[in-house]
């Protein structure tokens, strides 16, 4: 149990195909993830807190794996990647296939098509939350 605050900013399993990343270019980014795991399990672990969502705003710094949601053509720069761990734990022919697709669909309009209504946003809540635990009594 937390004897103090503790803060931790974590991602949301649940949340694994609302990504248009995963979803559409990345499915086997779900390997990855702990059958069954929760944020809940974590925040129970720690005598119980509460889960606040942290939506990304568009033009999000951080570098970080949904960071570019609304700037789509980053995930073609190796350099992007290579700061990603997620490009990093997945096989490299399914990182380059789909590099490639996603490349022929911003060529061909085919994101936007798909994906358009996300340019008109200025955040997005794509799973991303902070667990904060409070000092038990």
């Amino acid at each position: 149990m937390a004897r103090c605050r503790v803060v931790l900013f974590n991602w949301d399993p649940s949340s694994l195909e609302d990504s248009w990343l995963v979803r559409d270019y990345l499915p086997g980014f779900a390997r990855l993830v702990p059958q069954g795991y929760a944020l809940e399990q974590t925040l129970d672990a720690l005598g119980g807190g509460r889960i606040e969502p942290v939506p990304i705003p568009h033009d999000c710094r951080d570098g970080f794996m949904h960071a570019y949601w609304r700037r789509p053509g980053a995930y073609l720069d190796a350099g992007v990647r290579a700061g990603i761990s997620v490009f990093g734990l997945l096989e490299p022919d399914e990182v380059r296939e789909a590099v490639e697709r996603l490349a022929a669909d911003l060529d061909s309009g085919e994101w936007e098509r798909r994906n358009g209504a996300l340019l008109d946003l200025e955040e997005l809540d794509l799973g991303y939350r902070l667990l904060v635990a409070e000092p038990t009594t």
